[in-house]
């Protein structure tokens, strides 16, 4: 389902209000940048259930110019083909890839061995980028900021199964048998599909919309 008209232009006003008092110079138009970023933050309220101060109070931690967050997600397969899957903790217990945001100082793969380690217990090595997706464009559930979301396969190359923080279970799952449980603002069906198709085939290209 497409995101509402309001939502995406409520981002592009975060957007160019945030920009804006990046670079802006003029103490008259930092006051209208600052009254865009406070309009913005009355459309989000107004279609949710979050306040306008506390929307605005998120957006004024956004600082620089506005560009898209930054996702990370792994794929890593055991001998019989199944795909690692974590629970998360925060999202009611529901299956995803291991990942999340990208830090800083960090390349995007390196961000992905990480994030692997510290969820799944296991140490891998980065084979492939099998994709980069905008989130809003896969069907992901709305977000208030522009996030692009990568997708690498990987190999496992020591460590074992173990749980952290943020997740609470580690499993293998076969294509066939995916839990039905996902975290859909993290993975959504038709990626861990393309993830089987890329470790089936390492010379398919990477996805991109």
């Amino acid at each position: 389902m497409a995101e509402p008209d309001w939502l995406t232009w409520t981002r592009e006003l975060q957007a160019i209000a945030q920009t804006g008092l990046t670079f802006v110079k003029d103490p008259y138009d930092r006051e209208r940048y600052e009254m865009l970023r406070a309009l913005a933050s009355k459309i989000m309220a107004a279609h949710t259930s979050t306040s306008a101060e506390r929307i605005e109070a998120l957006f004024a931690e956004e600082t620089g110019y506005a560009t898209p967050k930054v996702d990370v997600r792994g794929a890593a397969f055991d001998d019989e083909g199944r795909i690692l899957m974590v629970r998360e903790v925060m999202d009611g217990g529901r299956w995803t890839l291991p990942g999340g945001w990208a830090d800083v100082n960090l390349t995007a793969a390196e961000n992905v061995v990480k994030e692997m380690w510290e969820e799944s217990g296991f140490d891998v090595s980065v084979r492939k980028l099998a994709a980069v997706w905008d989130r809003t464009r896969q069907g992901h559930p709305n977000g208030a900021f522009s996030c692009c979301k990568f997708f690498f396969v990987c190999d496992i190359v020591g460590g074992s199964a173990s749980t952290s923080l943020e997740t609470s279970e580690v499993g293998w799952f076969a294509e066939d048998g995916l839990p039905e449980d996902l975290s859909f603002g993290r993975v959504l069906p038709h990626q861990l599909r393309r993830m089987f198709a890329h470790n089936r085939g390492f010379a398919l290209p990477t996805e991109f919309d």
